[in-house]
């Protein structure tokens, strides 16, 4: 059965990457049949000429202007409440679509099991791969997301989440979990942890090698200072264990936590510290959308662990 698709592109005063972009996509969509689709921009309080520009040259496609900066997951989420299709593909305005990109992802959805499925990210200026299927590098007390994987012969593969910049999710299982989880705005782990809880409420996530699209390094993160990305992504990293660690496990994690704040001290680096207080003025909000989420959850992340890892055990296996 044909889906439609809504492509929702999150913009922060990114009009020159829409006007260098927004040709692949409807490229991609045209070569790969899609006739019934909508494009959605979400704009985070641009302060460019991103709306004008789109209003002057792509007077069709929907633009969801906020007043206020919203972070990405905030942003996003009001592209995706707008949205109406089957389908819809969250895709950062840097990320040029190759042609037939659609071709090999649709057949994932004939499984009522898909959440979604992630294409094949390579640079721009060469075919390096940046991003394959993602492995499940946790451990007691500890998930890693930076890791990557690759099986020779093979291209279809589980993925323990989706990447946010080319990430193809069935509309009313991503409302279902609420869309991105605003709790990790302005960036960085809510890609992660929504692809967690799609796993957790019982749904597949995968990655498709023959979909393919370029994508440069992050600009946008790239323009903050380093010391408040950090800062950032230690909270964020807190906010995470706490929503997907259980019990012993999850108490461990806070000693753990607790140890590397008293070292980093020690060291003059108030980092931690500060991203840890930061995740305690949060604690309530957190700890209700863990209570709200915990009622669809079906899987621990062992559970989800072993699912991914037996698929491929017998496989040669490519991590970077």
């Amino acid at each position: 059965m044909k889906k439609s698709i809504s492509v929702v592109i999150p913009n922060y005063n990114g009009s020159n990457l829409l006007k260098e972009n927004l040709s692949y996509v409807f490229l991609a969509l045209k070569s790969s049949g899609i006739d019934d689709y909508e494009i959605i921009v979400a704009d985070d309080a641009s302060t460019d000429d991103s709306i004008s520009f789109l209003q002057n040259n792509y007077p069709k496609i929907i633009v969801v202007q906020n007043k206020t900066n919203q972070g990405f997951s905030g942003n996003t989420n009001s592209g995706i409440y707008k949205a109406t299709k089957d389908l819809i593909l969250i895709l950062n305005s840097d990320v040029q679509l190759q042609e037939n990109y659609f071709i090999p992802l649709l057949k994932y959805f004939d499984d009522d099991k898909t959440f979604g499925v992630m294409g094949r990210i390579i640079s721009m200026s060469n075919d390096k791969i940046q991003d394959g299927a993602k492995f499940p590098s946790y451990s007691f007390a500890k998930i890693i997301s930076t890791k990557n994987y690759l099986v020779e012969k093979r291209n279809s593969l589980y993925s323990f989440f989706l990447s946010g910049a080319n990430a193809l999710i069935d509309r009313e299982k991503l409302l279902q979990l609420g869309g991105f989880n605003e709790l990790f705005n302005p960036y960085y782990g809510e890609d992660v942890d929504l692809g967690i809880s799609a796993w957790r409420a019982g749904y597949k996530l995968y990655y498709e090698h023959n979909a393919i699209c370029r994508h440069p390094n992050s600009a946008t993160i790239q323009k903050e200072s380093s010391k408040k990305v950090k800062l950032i992504s230690k909270r964020n990293k807190l906010i995470l264990h706490y929503l997907h660690l259980q019990n012993f496990e999850l108490f461990i994690f806070f000693l753990i936590t607790i140890f590397k704040i008293n070292l980093k001290l020690f060291l003059l680096d108030f980092t931690y510290l500060k991203a840890f207080f930061s995740f305690l003025k949060m604690r309530r909000e957190i700890k209700e959308r863990k209570i709200n989420n915990s009622k669809i959850w079906k899987l621990n992340l062992h559970q989800v662990k072993s699912f991914i890892i037996d698929n491929i055990k017998n496989d040669v296996v490519i991590k970077f």
